[in-house]
């Protein structure tokens, strides 16, 4: 690149609307939200995952095979956020999501950090 060239990123953030949407109905209810499925993703996180997890999810990938659906653990991973979170916003305080986390919560020490990245997990961009 010649100097003083230089590319600018631009990240495209939803907007308010986007943000507070009515509620979707959950998994029961229809297929409102959908996951991205097979394009380019301009947006990226870095999850940490255990090595079960890890393990769990490369297992999920012959399994949905053997159902005759392939998919990238990108692809598994997009598709689970869609599901839970149409489970959250269809049934709230009662999703699966919000249970499991209000549980952990309880199970945790107050001053843990949900953001820490406690030694001895693996590292896996999806």
């Amino acid at each position: 690149m010649a100097a003083g060239r230089g590319r600018t990123r631009r990240v495209s953030l939803p907007g308010v609307a986007e943000l507070l949407r009515p509620a979707a109905p959950g998994p029961d209810g229809g297929d409102q939200r959908q996951a991205s499925g097979r394009e380019r993703h301009t947006q990226k996180i870095t999850v940490y995952l255990s090595a079960e997890e890890l393990l769990d999810l490369e297992r999920a990938r012959p399994a949905l095979l053997r159902y005759g659906a392939a998919a990238d653990r990108g692809r598994i991973v997009r598709e689970a956020i869609a599901v839970l979170l149409a489970d959250l916003d269809a049934r709230g305080t009662d999703s699966l999501l919000a249970r499991r986390i209000a549980n952990a919560n309880r199970a945790e020490p107050a001053d843990a950090d949900s953001e820490h990245h406690p030694t001895g997990t693996t590292e896996s961009a999806v």
